[in-house]
């Protein structure tokens, strides 16, 4: 049986963004009838703009997308939960998610999903480059420059390797990651094409 989704006295559903293959939270807006008829029909996310009094399609201009993986509502029915791949920064500052004010941290949790922001930061700044970026700078010199990097880095890594303690090789493995999620994004390589290799070989 599927639920009704209820609307407010205006019209109107709250409606939460998160990232299908994270789990991180990106977003809050609202929805209409239309924008949540026009997400379902068009797997990308729709929202209303209560300030322009609007209906909008996420990334419309910046290009920062949200294709949908799923839509699920709360148990009251009142809040609509969408699973999306997120491309670029989904807050409107740039950030990657709009909740990037820290109010208290108890504990700091590094996850998969570092990879998967730090992925797609890479390729916003492809889309939209930055006066001063090494990442655009990398871009800009191309695919040679990019694996001449890769070579580099990966004789760090076998020299760290060499070296007693982890802190070294740590640094260096960083440094050889980011330069592959750099070839990745110039090659039109995503992560979940990536995992999906992984997974196929368990």
């Amino acid at each position: 049986m599927t639920m009704e989704i209820k609307f407010d006295e205006k019209g109107l559903v709250p409606a939460i963004a998160q990232e299908a293959r994270t789990g991180a939270v990106l977003m809050q807006a609202y929805m209409n009838q239309e924008a949540y008829d026009k997400t379902l029909k068009t797997g990308y996310a729709h929202y209303y703009s209560r300030s322009r009094k609007q209906l909008w399609k996420k990334g419309e201009t910046s290009g920062n997308i949200q294709k949908v993986v799923s839509v699920s509502l709360d148990c009251d029915g009142d809040c609509v939960l969408l699973q999306v791949e997120q491309t670029g920064g989904a807050c409107h500052t740039g950030e990657y998610s709009c909740f990037f004010n820290l109010v208290q941290e108890n504990a700091k949790v590094a996850n998969s999903s570092l990879l998967y922001e730090l992925y797609d930061l890479i390729g916003d700044r492809k889309m939209h480059p930055k006066e001063g970026s090494y990442t655009n700078y990398l871009f800009e010199k191309g695919i040679d420059k990019i694996l001449k990097k890769i070579g580099e880095e990966s004789a760090e890594v076998i020299i760290a390797s060499k070296n007693p303690g982890t802190s070294e090789l740590r640094y260096e493995a960083a440094d050889l990651l980011y330069h592959l999620l750099v070839l990745m994004n110039e090659k039109g390589l995503s992560l979940t094409e990536l995992f999906g290799e992984l997974q196929g070989r368990r």
